[in-house]
């Protein structure tokens, strides 16, 4: 009975020991946690992206965080959390959704499978429309918002500015409409489709528009952190018509935009010229093709002008 007794013991102290080595873990053995594990299938720049974004969310910590407490011990809730979002990671799930939250503009947004999540290069078109609208009062409206971000965004930086959100998709509109909330900014949000937009009884300054515009022939290009995660129907347009949300969006920009008003698009790299030829077709005046910071022509404005 002894020996069984001291057996037990023996067990317990094991256990616990092992507890101990799974509840403690400093800054400096969560980060090698993270090297050797994604290192499988992420480039090491990424890894270091995607530490410093885990760091932030999970705990609250800046990148400086990360240096000066390189030997801290962190949270008993941390390293079971952090095995979680490795699993997901090396299952290809964007980290964004994981961990709910993306970066846009200087704020944090909820983020589902429901919604595309946010890209820099969509930042540069919030940028832009902000740099080239000193005004006030604008009205402006977004089609297709998704999480709201760039409605969301323009709301918080435009002067004064009246701005509407439109989605077909219900549980994008419940996203956008979150954000909202939280960033504590007011935006109106509608059910629309982009395809029977009604004229309004109120011109718009600024329409702007991400539409879809992957083809589905890019898809084999995609990486499985997009093409398994994200949602299609934000996504991908067909090989045979990729001008499908163009048109129409060009078509309401003709009719529904106030005189002077602008139309600012984000655009697959290859269509400058042909969303340029849509938006001529229906009379719109100064269109430009404007490209991101990677070289790629990836917007274009235009301008209603009555004569």
């Amino acid at each position: 009975m002894s020996i069984f007794l001291l057996l037990i013991a023996i067990f317990l102290v094991i256990s616990a020991t092992e507890l101990i080595v799974l509840i403690n873990m400093t800054t400096r053995e969560a980060i090698l946690q993270l090297r050797n594990e994604l290192g499988l299938i992420y480039d090491p720049r990424e890894i270091e992206g995607m530490t410093r974004v885990i760091f932030e969310e999970v705990l609250l910590w800046k990148p400086v965080d990360i240096v000066m407490r390189d030997n801290e011990e962190l949270p008993t809730f941390f390293p079971n959390r952090l095995n979680e979002i490795i699993t997901r990671l090396l299952r290809h799930e964007p980290l964004q959704y994981i961990l709910g939250k993306a970066r846009f503009h200087g704020h944090s947004f909820t983020v589902t499978p429901a919604v595309l999540i946010p890209r820099p290069e969509t930042e540069q078109l919030v940028d832009m429309i902000i740099d080239q609208n000193p005004g006030s009062d604008l009205q402006v409206i977004d089609l297709g918002t998704g999480s709201g971000c760039i409605a969301i965004s323009l709301a918080r930086a435009l002067k004064f500015a009246q701005v509407t959100a439109t989605d077909i998709s219900r549980d994008a509109l419940a996203i956008a409409q979150h954000n909202a909330q939280e960033l504590k900014t007011r935006v109106r949000f509608v059910e629309q489709d982009i395809f029977n937009c009604p004229t309004p009884l109120e011109a718009w300054d600024i329409i702007v528009s991400n539409p879809p515009y992957i083809t589905e022939s890019e898809k084999t290009a995609m990486e499985p952190n997009v093409l398994n995660y994200e949602p299609h129907g934000a996504l991908f347009v067909p090989d045979n018509d990729p001008m499908l949300y163009y048109r129409p969006i060009a078509t309401y920009a003709s009719r529904a935009l106030k005189n002077g008003g602008r139309l600012y698009l984000e655009i697959n790299r290859a269509m400058g010229a042909l969303v340029s030829d849509t938006l001529a077709r229906v009379g719109m005046r100064n269109i430009q093709v404007y490209n991101d910071f990677n070289g790629n022509a990836r917007f274009v404005t235009a301008t209603k002008i009555i004569d």
